[in-house]
C-alpha cells in the first residue's frame, strides 16, 4: 500500500501518538480501532515506540501502524523488522527518502517550503507532511502551492486541532490532518480507554 492510500484510510485524522508506558500500546490501539481509527502514527520519541509498533502489528493485523519522528536511515531496518506499515519524518532528507524506497517502506516526508516540496517530488514523493503546518503558513500556504504544485497532496501537522481541522480538510490538496489531540495525554496517562474512544469518535465525525 502506498502513502496516498494509507492517508485515504486515515482520513480525517492521523493520530500522532507518543506513548509514556510499556502497557499502553494494545489497549490504546483497541480503543482507537473501536472508534474507526485504523491508521496510527506512533512516534519514536520515547523508548516505548518501537516495541509498541511491533506489538500492534503482531496483534492487530487490521490496523496500519507506522512510526513517527523517523530521522535516520539506520532506523528503517528496525522499523521493517517491527512490522511498521509506514514511516513519517519531520523533515525531508534525500538519503532517508531513497533508503525508504529501497526498503519498500512507504514514507511521509516532512516539508515546509516549496523548494523542499520540489525536491521530494523529484524523488517521486507526491504525498507529503506539511510540518510545522501553522508556523509554515498553514491554510494560506496550502492554497498558494495548490496551483504550481497541484499534483501534491498533504497531511498538515502541527498547530492543528478540533477548532481548525475542518478548514484544513476542506482544501482539495489535503488528504488528512495529523494531530496529537486525538489521544489526549491526560487520558493516556490515566489509561482512560473509553474516554479516548469517545474523543476519537467525535473527531471522526468531522
Amino acid at each position: 500500500m502506498n502513502m496516498e492510500r494509507i492517508l485515504q484510510q486515515a482520513h480525517p485524522v492521523l493520530p500522532v501518538i507518543t506513548l509514556t508506558g510499556s502497557n499502553q500500546a494494545l489497549p490504546l490501539a483497541n480503543a482507537l480501532a473501536n472508534a474507526g481509527v485504523t491508521v496510527l502514527e506512533i512516534t519514536l520519541r520515547t523508548e516505548y515506540g518501537l516495541a509498541a509498533i511491533a506489538e500492534i502489528s503482531r496483534q492487530r493485523s487490521d490496523i496500519l501502524v507506522g512510526a513517527g519522528s523517523v530521522t535516520e536511515v539506520a532506523q528503517l531496518a528496525r522499523l521493517v523488522e517491527a512490522g511498521a506499515a509506514f514511516a513519517v519524518s519531520p523533515g525531508f532528507s534525500p538519503e532517508l527518502a531513497r533508503a525508504a524506497n529501497e526498503y519498500g517502506l512507504p514514507l511521509l516526508p516532512g516539508v515546509m517550503t516549496p523548494s523542499e516540496m520540489l525536491q521530494a517530488q523529484a524523488l517521486g514523493y507526491k504525498t507529503l507532511k506539511l510540518f510545522p503546518a501553522h508556523v509554515a503558513g498553514g491554510i494560506d500556504l496550502l492554497k498558494a502551492v495548490a496551483g504550481p504544485l497541484g499534483d501534491l497532496r498533504f497531511c498538515p501537522t502541527g498547530g492543528i486541532g478540533p477548532d481548525n481541522c475542518a478548514e484544513y480538510l476542506a482544501l482539495p490538496n489535503v488528504a488528512c490532518v495529523g494531530g496529537s489531540w486525538l489521544v489526549p495525554p491526560e487520558l493516556l496517562k490515566a489509561g482512560d480507554w473509553a474516554g479516548i474512544e469517545r474523543v476519537a469518535r467525535e473527531v471522526c465525525a468531522v
